[in-house]
């Protein structure tokens, strides 16, 4: 069952170095503040998961937090590329960072095997591709009912599943809306689960479209307001698209990026 705690605790207790750590999230409700938490105390050579991952995901490499990622595209969303995690890949620094790369569609599916209690998830998707070159847990496979050629890909089951929402109540459960992506899938795969929220209030109010993350598939729930800033949390903020945009000089330079992660981050007071 979720207990309530404070952000440092859920990550000094939950998140160790060598573990995998998906911190999930569509455009909306990405949990920044959490991220911030693991450079602080600096975590190491974590395999990081996420579909998309964007800036909180190039901080994190850029901290030399990162031995490997397991990813389906990453950017800074409507402004161009990451640069601490282009960095990491053509000049091994701060550390070096393997790469598994797969489809959107493969990585959904990869979080519904892991929920499911499954080994692995068959799909078309890769189908003509070229990823099944480079991408090692991609393997072909052959229906046994009908003959058709399919491609399966493992389970993903990360050590610790980190979220944010918009609140949960006293017991641990949580609540959240909007935009989703695959934060219930990758919660219910993860041995261990913390959830930043914006609030927490003695009943969850029925929302539209909202779904619940039930106590007892979470590990730890901790109030963060502002907890996925810059990105937005429907109900409570906006998306800081100038902090994006800032971003891209922050992150090209070496020496700004580690000016500013020494300002903002490793001091304890976010950006």
């Amino acid at each position: 069952m979720a207990r309530l705690t404070t952000l440092h605790d859920a990550v000094s207790e939950l998140v160790h170095d060598g573990d995998t750590v998906a911190l999930e999230g569509f455009t909306h409700l990405i949990p920044v503040a959490a991220g911030h938490e693991i450079i602080r105390q600096r975590r190491r050579d974590l395999t990081l998961v996420r579909m998309t991952p964007d800036i909180v995901y190039d901080q994190l490499i850029g901290a030399g937090c990162a031995r490997k990622l397991i990813f389906s595209w990453g950017g800074n969303p409507g402004v161009g590329s990451l640069h601490r995690f282009r960095d990491a890949v053509q000049h091994a620094w701060p550390e070096p960072l393997e790469l598994e790369e797969h489809s959107h569609a493969g990585m959904a599916n990869r979080y519904v095997a892991g929920a499911s209690g499954l080994p692995f998830a068959v799909l078309r998707g890769y189908i003509g591709t070229d990823l099944p070159k480079v991408t090692t847990t991609i393997a072909p496979i052959t229906c046994p009912f009908t003959g058709e050629r399919l491609t399966a890909v493992p389970a993903l089951n990360p050590d610790v599943t980190i979220v944010h929402a918009q609140r949960a109540d006293r017991r641990g459960n949580v609540q959240l809306w909007g935009l989703l992506g695959v934060q219930k899938e990758a919660v219910l795969a993860a041995r261990r689960a913390i959830v930043t929220v914006e609030e927490i209030v003695d009943e969850l109010t029925p929302m539209p479209g909202a779904i619940v993350l039930p106590s007892w598939a979470i590990t730890a729930v901790a109030e963060v307001p502002g907890g996925a800033h810059p990105s937005y949390a429907q109900g409570f903020s906006e998306r800081d698209n100038d902090y994006y945009a800032a971003w891209d000089g922050i992150g090209r330079d070496r020496d700004a990026f580690i000016v500013w992660l020494d300002q903002h981050v490793r001091t304890g007071r976010d950006a």
